[in-house]
């Protein structure tokens, strides 16, 4: 990229500059910036609500088939702009490029699976009377909700996005995206993209400081707000939506635990998975494995498989080609996945690091040595708390009931993982674990079935993304009840 990138705001159509821009940083050089947002103001953000509030009649008529060919012609430019939105991306949230790349295509792919089922949009369900009772048959039928917001994260927030906003769409509702507060320059690019292609007010793109967006959450024109992010912000976001009793999806931090069996498959196939579950994007994916359970005849063995990959690791520039492992997003991460490190240390328990933190202009990043602390404590932070960084607790047990009692007992039930190689045992252990995905000898987002629901249990969230479940999620019901008056005098007689 050769010079800064400028973003604005879209709203009903339109492109709007603000009096006040947001500095974009660079979290692997300290002091760079990487762009500049539009920072919008109240007024902003209820204009944005208003737009999307006018759009929403004339879209909602469009039968499903309609508002999916719209849908699908939006796409155009997407693939085209890959390369550049990477880069951009790659730079403000400090992730290596070809994730940055891969990013733009899971929208691109989960919006094509989610017009797939715009058939099924609006199949009501028929209910015939039933004999001795209130004579009626009842049709339940569904229709959308109205406006939505949608607020994604830094770390992935295309593809999170791609599990939220074409379902919200698809379903005849308006949608207002909120790219992420520090990283929103190639997020906010995308969806302007899109929005140029539909109706206007249909898609709107509102950037800049939380203290201005309540809005977004609390004007009573909204009728849902998709959250993703933190577990503290979850709980900021029903707290607002409370006020106007606005529905919410929240999908949120986990603590995912990984149990490896003592039939478990440890070849490089699966080690590979299982490095790339713990230590992608730098660690931070809420659905990362974030605890390993492995059985203690095992431990020596999984131990030495992920150190032969972390020696191979090399920290730097995300855009640099023989980078692995870029820094983490914020000044405050690295501080506080450095502080569970030394923690781990000083209470004794045997921790590995490895690779070099980068010099030169990267000198002060964000980075973070990965490291593995083997059999910790199991009250650490490392263990209790979501790391968001590459570090994994590697937790040895004898009995599959000792591993389901330990990966259970936690705060999160996002997602977990079984590694063995019966698949008997998978299902009996899998389905015992209090979580809302399991995969079994495998792990992490890449991994993820893109059809199916996914969401979280527990403090890992409410509700459902993805599929036909991430579609109705969007919508509300109404019954309507056909009385048979004739057949409602006879019972009387």
């Amino acid at each position: 990229m050769s010079k800064p990138v400028s973003t604005a705001l879209y709203l009903g159509g339109q492109e709007r500059q603000t009096a006040e821009t947001m500095a974009i940083a660079d979290p692997a050089k300290p002091g760079a910036v990487v762009g500049h947002s539009a920072a919008a103001t109240p007024q902003d953000v209820s204009d944005a609500v208003a737009a999307a509030k006018a759009a929403y009649p004339g879209w909602a008529a469009l039968s499903p088939q309609q508002r999916a060919d719209k849908m699908l012609a939006a796409l155009n430019g997407i693939a085209e702009n890959r390369d550049e939105d990477a880069a951009i991306l790659s730079q403000e949230n400090g992730k290596i490029r070809f994730e940055a790349w891969v990013d733009s295509l899971v929208l691109e792919l989960r919006w094509k699976l989610a017009l797939s089922l715009a058939g099924d949009i609006n199949a009501a369900k028929v209910l015939p009377p039933i004999h001795g009772a209130i004579p009626v048959t009842t049709t339940v039928a569904y229709q959308p909700l109205g406006v939505v917001t949608i607020i994604v994260p830094f770390n992935w927030p295309v593809a999170i996005l791609g599990a939220a906003l074409p379902h919200a769409l698809l379903a005849g509702n308006t949608v207002i995206v909120k790219p992420p507060l520090t990283a929103p320059l190639a997020t906010a690019r995308i969806v302007q993209r899109i929005a140029e292609q539909l109706p206007p007010g249909v898609l709107n793109v509102i950037t800049g400081p939380d203290a201005n967006m309540s809005a977004l959450i609390r004007n009573p024109d909204v009728a849902k707000v998709c959250f993703t992010g933190s577990v503290g912000g979850g709980k900021k976001m029903m707290e607002m939506a409370s006020h106007s009793l606005t529905r919410v999806t929240l999908e949120l931090g986990g603590n995912d635990a990984a149990i490896m069996l003592k039939d478990a498959i440890i070849d490089d196939t699966h080690l590979d998975r299982l490095f790339a579950a713990i230590y992608d994007t730098t660690g931070q994916i809420c659905m990362n494995a974030k605890r390993l359970f492995v059985h203690t005849s095992r431990v020596e063995e999984v131990v030495k498989g992920l150190s032969a990959r972390l020696e191979k690791v090399k920290l730097g520039y995300g855009l640099d080609k023989d980078t692995t492992m870029g820094p983490l997003h914020s000044p405050a991460q690295k501080t506080f996945v450095d502080s569970l490190i030394k923690e781990a240390k000083d209470a004794g328990a045997k921790v590995l690091e490895f690779a070099e933190l980068p010099g030169g202009d990267l000198k002060g990043g964000n980075f973070v040595r990965p490291a593995i602390v083997v059999n910790p404590d199991l009250k650490l932070r490392v263990v209790t708390e979501e790391q968001f960084g590459p570090v994994i607790p590697v937790i040895p047990f004898e009995t599959e009931e000792e591993a389901i009692k330990m990966a259970n007992d936690s705060w999160a039930g996002l997602s977990g993982s079984v590694w063995t190689a019966d698949p008997k045992a998978a299902n009996r252990v899998g389905g015992q674990l209090v979580c809302g995905y399991v995969w079994v000898n495998d792990h992490g987002a890449t991994r993820l079935d893109l059809r199916a629901p996914f969401g979280g249990m527990k403090s890992s969230g409410i509700g459902r993304e993805q599929g036909i479940e991430g579609i109705r999620a969007f919508q509300d019901t109404r019954s309507i009840a056909h009385l048979d008056a004739a057949a409602l005098a006879s019972m009387a007689h």
